[in-house]
């Protein structure tokens, strides 16, 4: 712990003053609901693109990527590697759906196809998803300023989460999507300098850094053997089309950014800016994560410290010092990896420059957190209390609500965020979290563009046994030993791709049994 030097004090200070000094600025224009949740269909391509990479961008990747690489190897790295393929699909099918529907949420198509339920279930699902991501993010760049400033976590969510909550009310999608343009440079670029850093500080430099991640199979993509109950290669790259999928073609977060496009082609346009950015970025975390597991391989003393805070985080606050250093000497990498980053910034980055690799770090977050606010009020707006309180709401009712809602769900995320202190690892804890949330409402949405004669009756079966199904893979881990042979023994990160293909193969099967039947009795 140590206080951050009045250089790095004011670095800070000023951005986070200059992200305000954006809301303040584009809350002139921000006069009706339309303008405050597509800025009026005028945002050009690229500036999207920028926004969704910075939105991808999150501090799960700032911070949580280097710690999976520093305690693991590169196997989340193959989730990066599915975008492409996820990307296609959003830009040919999902994209012109969107933008010629016409709608600004993305599950009111879903009523049409299968009823009010369809509609309901899949917001209840993206609402949970975001309270996950925005409470993972806020967990993550608390974890980080307490290591530099020593205040509580909580304090900093605080601060922070009233500092977003501002911009996003202020400034509506337009203000978010342009600070996400500045902040997408300003983490990219705090990302090289940490490298760099790295490296300067590193004895032997690169070849050292190769050496040692060679000799500790820290490259490694994971195994190639069809194995879904590790995180092999297969596990994690199925797991990200499904995610990325999602992703594209699900969340609110994106779907929303595609009306603010000027044209369909814009839009379709700024996914793979999206990706084509995004994929070299994650590389360069886990080259971060690698470098930063080398570096203190040959500093091995300075890891005691770290090992002695998570001891003392893990142990009751009783534990005296005997039990508190035999859990540090227990500890492996995985165990601390997420705090390796922090601690290198504080012990090794200059003056003045800490300043900036922490604005980059607050930009990772507040781009995640201020589109989660937002589309999280979209959504509660039009899909929940429009349709069942007030289908007649007043513009200035709608715009009113839209502030309100933004204010409630960051206010949400940062209590998600607190529950969060103490896990294990930030990465871990989203995808999980995604996974489960995100499952049942692809499924669902699959189902109704692909199957176009399924019905209302066998969607809601179908979507039945697929939330029983997620249910059980989800926590049937902590069934008695008696009941062992009941438990999922499949990868957790595999919940997403049989709770898809669950309701989507079986909506399939009770529509062509349907069909079948209907034949046979004429």
């Amino acid at each position: 712990m140590k206080g951050l030097p009045i250089l790095d004090l004011v670095i800070i200070v000023i951005y986070l003053i200059g992200m305000i000094g954006v809301g303040i600025y584009f809350s002139r224009n921000n006069k009706n609901s339309e303008q405050f949740t597509k800025a009026s269909g005028l945002i050009p391509g690229w500036a999207i693109g920028m926004s969704i990479y910075a939105t991808f961008l999150s501090s799960n990747t700032f911070l949580g990527v280097p710690g999976k690489a520093f305690g693991g190897n590169w196997n989340a790295f193959v989730f990066s590697l599915s975008m492409p393929l996820a990307a296609w699909v959003a830009s040919k099918y999902f994209v012109p759906f969107y933008r010629s529907t016409g709608e600004i949420s993305a599950y009111t198509h879903l009523e049409h196809r299968f009823g009010p339920w369809a509609r309901t279930y899949a917001v209840v699902c993206f609402l949970l998803t975001q309270l996950a991501r925005m409470g993972s993010v806020f967990f993550g760049i608390a974890l980080s300023l307490q290591a530099l400033t020593g205040y509580s976590m909580q304090m900093i969510m605080v601060i922070m989460g009233l500092c977003i909550i501002i911009y996003t009310v202020l400034g509506g999608i337009e203000a978010v999507i342009w600070t996400e343009v500045v902040q997408a440079v300003v983490k990219t670029f705090g990302a090289v300098l940490i490298l760099y850093l790295i490296i300067a500080n590193m004895p032997g430099g690169v070849s050292k850094i190769i050496e040692i991640g060679k000799s500790a199979d820290k490259f490694s993509l994971g195994s190639l053997s069809p194995d879904f109950v590790s995180s092999s290669f297969w596990v994690v790259l199925l797991y990200g089309f499904f995610i990325n999928l999602n992703n594209f073609g699900m969340d609110q977060n994106y779907i929303q950014r595609y009306h603010t496009a000027t044209s369909a082609k814009a839009a379709s346009k700024s996914i793979w800016l999206c990706v084509w950015l995004y994929l070299p970025a994650s590389l360069l975390f886990f080259v971060i994560g690698s470098s930063l597991y080398a570096y203190y391989e040959l500093n091995p003393d300075l890891i005691e410290n770290i090992r002695h805070q998570v001891a003392i985080e893990r142990l009751p606050v009783h534990a005296s010092a005997t039990e508190i250093r035999n859990m540090a000497k227990s500890l492996q990498p995985a165990d601390y990896g997420d705090k390796i980053m922090p601690h290198f910034m504080v012990t090794k980055i200059p003056v003045g420059l800490v300043g900036l690799i922490v604005s980059a770090i607050l930009s990772a977050a507040m781009s995640t957190i201020s589109s989660g606010m937002n589309s999280s009020a979209t959504v509660f707006t039009v899909d929940i209390y429009q349709r069942y309180f007030k289908p007649d709401i007043t513009e200035k009712q709608n715009l009113s609500l839209l502030h309100i809602s933004t204010v409630v769900f960051g206010l949400l995320g940062m209590g998600a965020g607190i529950a969060m202190i103490g896990v294990k690892s930030i990465l871990d804890v989203w995808w999980e979290l995604s996974g489960i949330f995100a499952a049942g409402m692809l499924g669902l949405f699959l189902l109704g563009i692909v199957s176009r004669q399924t019905k209302n009756h066998e969607a809601l079966i179908a979507t039945l046994i697929g939330i029983m199904i997620i249910l059980w893979m989800t926590f049937s881990a902590h069934l008695p030993d008696e009941y062992a042979f009941l438990r999922n023994s499949l990868n957790k990160n595999m919940i997403i791709v049989v709770g898809t293909l669950s309701i989507f193969l079986i909506g399939v099967f009770l529509t062509k049994l349907k069909n079948k039947n209907l034949k046979s009795a004429d």
